[in-house]
């Protein structure tokens, strides 16, 4: 079985090419993440994660959890991993220095939080959702509150949740019927009860610190209505010092395909009177603030796509290398090569590679826009952020539906062996059938595309990054030759993408059922042409980086396999969006034509 090895070299490159490092390194805000020190940081971070959480990650999907009513109990390697990720300091990467983070870009987050995941996805469940409660307080949270929270959550020392659903609710938090009583002391008493909350208990950490959607008395109905609140696992005193234990108790937990180490937990609030909570922001508007968590999250989940992905690619790679099996088509042997040598398992894994690469571009990408929508000011800053906006259902839905892809792919590289779990590759298809449900199912995706971001600027959003995509035409004109087949496969896909996207406007507006309807397959089309675009610009940086000359071997074979990668995905990849023009297209009629008993096939 392969061990996971970070691309920190890949990495880097995308983040040169691709995450504007260079223009993030010259704001005031992000003026310390230079290339060498981000190249020293995503070194040092990729060595810690393959050797101290890649080897948990297998044990923990064995051994899975143990609940009790005292709470939840991990894998017995868990412990030390998580005790020594907190000491070397990897939570705060990307949290605000004031409250003893690194401060460091989003993008560079972004890669390091690929290198976690793909080491152990279960446990990094953990600090990931702390990242997106640290990042709800420092934009929601009261001084008195960040003061207070903030420092143990950068540190890792304390773990944070986010509590959305309920178990009549589901995606629609406008039913959640969890209560917030006010208390004469300007606290709160919770009562309610919520479900999928990842790593809502456990004995990691002392103390967790869960953000909690409830409802205040006389509260409008539906998301309006809904108010934000910290409710922690034990009460902080005002020395910073733990008290006593909150009236929350995990009363079960999930038991799930996969991520069978990450505790999915069944939280109660308020068996004995009332959990006390504390209002974060202001009343009503706790969904503006968990919004805040939620579009984290949904990068975060993104990640895992590619995370996943390429942990089971590497798996898969190197078996091809080793399993010898058949002869060379067209050889004149007839001795057994490595399948490798077979030209339907190199097609899968260059799908697999090409799309790797794609997607951390995409979300290297997105996460650089919303790190110039922070460090910029006025209409620049106000540019970034409607990338960002446009972006984002992109990213988490196209990332993790093509990680499903890549994974499924990746076992059936291995044939027989890779539904044997001893593979280890079976594994990363179970934890990654997760990740298209996380934080707002990839049909909700879609539909917040067509529904919200095409229509941002009366579609001017959209038409504007068209033009950015357009750009890169120029530059593939004078590369010559051999990106003749990018050039024309990116324009003919660009051209489908607008007119799919002129149609959705257009019908969409007279009924929205219309739009929805080819909502997903637009959102596949979105992420393939994006996809395609970001390779093309990867491959003129390799085109370069060659040309610079004085270059080692093995540099000038990595650079000249992106642009065979970039090329592959243009030539196979590309022209699959056109082919998505007519589902986008096809309106509801057939979805509406045959009721819901008439589809029972008995």
């Amino acid at each position: 079985m392969a061990d996971y090895h970070a691309p920190v070299k890949d990495a880097l490159f995308t983040l040169r090419h691709i995450g504007m490092l260079d223009e993030l390194a010259k704001t005031e805000r992000f003026a310390h993440a230079d290339e060498e020190t981000v190249a020293t940081v995503l070194t040092e971070q990729g060595r810690f994660m393959q050797e101290v959480f890649g080897p948990t990650n297998a044990i923990g999907d064995r051994e899975g959890l143990t609940w009790s009513p005292e709470g939840v109990t991990t894998p017995s390697v868990f412990k030390d991993a998580y005790r020594k990720f907190v000491e070397a300091g990897w939570q705060g990467l990307n949290a605000s220095p004031d409250f003893g983070g690194a401060g460091f870009p989003e993008a560079v987050f972004t890669c390091a939080a690929e290198f976690m995941t793909a080491a152990n996805g279960a446990l990094t469940m953990c600090p990931g959702l702390t990242t997106g409660a640290i990042e709800a307080l420092q934009v929601w949270g009261s001084e008195e509150q960040k003061e207070r929270y903030l420092r143990k959550l950068v540190t890792g020392e304390w773990t944070g949740t986010m509590n959305l659903t309920e178990p009549q609710a589901g995606s629609d938090v406008g039913l959640s019927t969890t209560k917030a009583e006010p208390q004469p002391d300007g606290t709160y008493k919770i009562t309610g009860t919520k479900i999928f909350i990842s790593f809502g208990e456990h004995d990691l950490a002392e103390n967790i610190i869960h953000l909690v959607l409830a409802r205040l008395p006389e509260a409008p109905a539906g998301t309006k209505g809904i108010s934000l609140f910290i409710v922690p696992k034990f009460l902080v005193n005002d020395d910073g010092t733990l008290g006593e234990r909150n009236d929350v108790r995990c009363v079960s937990i999930e038991h799930k395909m996969g991520i069978h180490a990450s505790p999915t937990c069944v939280l109660s609030y308020g068996d004995e009177g009332g959990a006390t909570g504390y209002l974060v922001g202001n009343e009503n508007e706790g969904m503006r603030a968990m919004f805040t968590m939620m579009n984290s999250a949904r990068l975060a989940v993104g990640v895992q796509g590619v995370a996943i992905s390429d942990a089971a690619y590497q798996k898969a790679l190197a078996y091809s290398q080793e399993r010898i099996q058949g002869s060379e088509v067209g050889g004149n042997s007839r001795e057994p090569v490595a399948i490798i040598q077979h030209p339907d398992v190199r097609r899968m894994l260059l799908f697999m590679r090409s799309h790797i690469e794609a997607c951390r571009s995409l979300l290297v990408f997105n996460a650089a826009a919303l790190d110039l929508s922070r460090a910029l000011d006025g209409d620049d800053a106000e540019h970034w952020r409607e990338v960002c906006e446009l972006l984002t259902p992109i990213s988490k839905a196209w990332c993790t539906d093509v990680g499903v892809e890549i994974t499924s792919t990746a076992v059936q590289v291995f044939g027989g062996m890779g539904y044997i779990e001893e593979s280890g590759v079976a594994q990363h298809f179970r934890d990654m059938r997760i990740a298209p449900i996380y934080e707002g199912t990839n049909g909700i995706q879609a539909m917040d595309l067509v529904g919200r971001k095409l229509p941002m600027r009366m579609g001017g959003v959209f038409a504007d990054f068209l033009g950015r995509m357009r750009s890169v035409d120029a530059d593939l004109a004078g590369a010559g030759e051999e990106f003749a087949q990018i050039r024309a496969n990116l324009t003919a896909a660009i051209d489908a993408l607008e007119g799919s996207a002129n149609w959705i406007m257009t019908n969409g507006l007279a009924d929205p059922r219309q739009a929805l309807a080819g909502a997903t397959p637009f959102l596949r089309m979105f992420g393939t042409v994006v996809g395609g675009w970001l390779m093309a610009r990867q491959a003129l940086a390799a085109r370069d980086e060659l040309a610079a000359g004085d270059l080692p071997a093995d540099e000038v074979a990595y650079l000249n396999a992106k642009i065979t990668t970039a090329r592959y995905y243009a030539a196979q990849h590309l022209p699959q969006a056109a082919g998505l023009v007519a589902s986008v297209q096809a309106g509801d009629a057939d979805l509406y034509a045959v009721d819901g008993d008439s589809l029972a096939s008995v």
